[in-house]
């Protein structure tokens, strides 16, 4: 249940930013969820309402997309998707891989009035 807190924080944070810049309104807020950062994006839409209710934001779209992990093989050098079950590199099947993305969460952008 961090979503909630997560998403509090979020309008927070949209909260400071009307302060410093000025405006009164937020017409959609635009999320960038990672396949590998823990958040459950169904959550995160279920507790706006709940969050956003006495905020700026409260008749905010809410848009959440989400990105793809992505893998570099270090043995290799292929970079992209890795099947979950496998858990190693669809070209020369070594396990020696790091994730490049896939674990980001932030606002991408604010439509603001």
């Amino acid at each position: 249940m961090h979503e909630l807190a997560i998403t509090e924080a979020v309008i927070d944070l949209i909260n400071r930013e009307a302060r410093e810049k000025g405006f009164s309104k937020v017409l959609s807020i635009s999320l960038r969820v990672g396949e590998y950062s823990g958040i459950i994006p169904e959550c995160i839409r279920e507790f706006f309402p709940i969050a956003a209710r006495d905020s700026i934001a409260r008749e905010a779209q809410l848009e959440i997309i989400s990105l793809p992990a992505v893998f570099r093989c270090l043995s290799c050098g292929y970079e992209g998707a890795v099947d979950r079950k496998e858990a190693c590199c669809p070209r020369c099947k070594s396990r020696e891989l790091r994730m490049s993305s896939g674990r980001e969460f932030f606002v991408d952008s604010l439509k603001v009035e």
